[in-house]
């Protein structure tokens, strides 16, 4: 292989920060990952980091909007979503009780995610969990 060529495929999509497009990010999501074992984890880790970006950065406001990277590669299916910032804190785990309506969203995804990574700048903050594929048994992610 050239030195400067990858095995991963890399997408994005960028979002208006309506609700609804929290509903076509995880299509998007499954379209791409169409036939993998999985489709269904990644389509709802997109969802909930989706919707975190709407709800709680500037990513909900007027023009606002939110970009979702996927990568694939035999080793990993890595789903990144960056925020509009504004929030004025860093994402994080929250430990609700049951009866919470909200916020037990990235407690999901870190759940399901093999490894969730949260990186910080000026413009927002970008989630990005990673599912890994086992490779010794053959598995492909897509």
């Amino acid at each position: 292989m050239h030195e400067y060529t990858s095995a991963a495929r890399v997408w994005g999509l960028t979002c208006p920060g309506f609700p609804e497009e929290v509903s076509r990010a995880r299509r998007w999501t499954r379209d791409i990952l169409r036939g993998s074992p999985m489709a269904e984890d990644a389509e709802l880790i997109v969802s909930e980091l989706s919707a975190n970006a709407i709800l709680h950065t500037a990513s909900g406001r007027d023009s606002g909007s939110f970009h979702l990277a996927l990568a694939v590669s035999a080793q990993v299916i890595a789903l990144s979503v960056t925020d509009g910032g504004g929030a004025g804190a860093v994402p994080k785990v929250e430990h609700q009780d049951q009866e919470a309506e909200h916020g037990r969203g990235l407690g999901m995804v870190t759940a399901i995610a093999h490894r969730v990574v949260v990186h910080d700048s000026d413009g927002g903050h970008t989630v990005t969990a990673e599912l890994f594929t086992d490779v010794r048994t053959g598995g492909h992610p897509c």
